[in-house]
């Protein structure tokens, strides 16, 4: 069975998409970008470090509501408008992971590419799949 997963934590999805998905053990985070849960308002233009920490809070509580955990996830894919960000979109990610996987453990795979993001705002955007237990 398929169910749908959503929080207050992460700002509400488009009408065509779910925050995230489960299916068994198996759960799917849509891209989430650098918005304030509550008003959905694009947040640090132009900042790409502080976009990122957003994002991956915004992830994390969908994660959360789906009943994973940072060490769950699989595969983060993100998603950069531009390549000078690299570095630093880098450096806070690798934080997050650090913080959250324990020394010795398996850190996700991932996938970064180089895109047009859906609002001009958005230097960046992260999905991530978990597989739970």
């Amino acid at each position: 069975m398929k169910t749908e997963v959503r929080t207050t934590g992460a700002p509400a999805p488009a009408w065509v998409f779910s925050q995230g998905v489960r299916k068994g053990p198996i759960l799917q985070v849509s891209g989430q970008g650098p918005q304030d849960p509550e008003t959905s308002e694009y947040l640090h233009p132009g900042d790409v470090r502080a976009q990122t920490r957003r994002t991956l809070e915004n992830v994390l509580a969908v994660l959360e509501a789906g009943g994973a955990t940072v060490e769950d996830v699989v595969m983060f894919r993100v998603y950069l408008t531009r390549r000078a960000d690299f570095a630093a979109m880098n450096e806070v990610y690798g934080e997050f992971v650090d913080r959250h996987i324990p020394d010795g453990g398996v850190k996700p795979c991932r996938t970064t590419v180089f895109v047009e993001l859906p609002h001009e705002a958005m230097l960046v955007e992260i999905d991530a799949q978990a597989v739970i237990g």
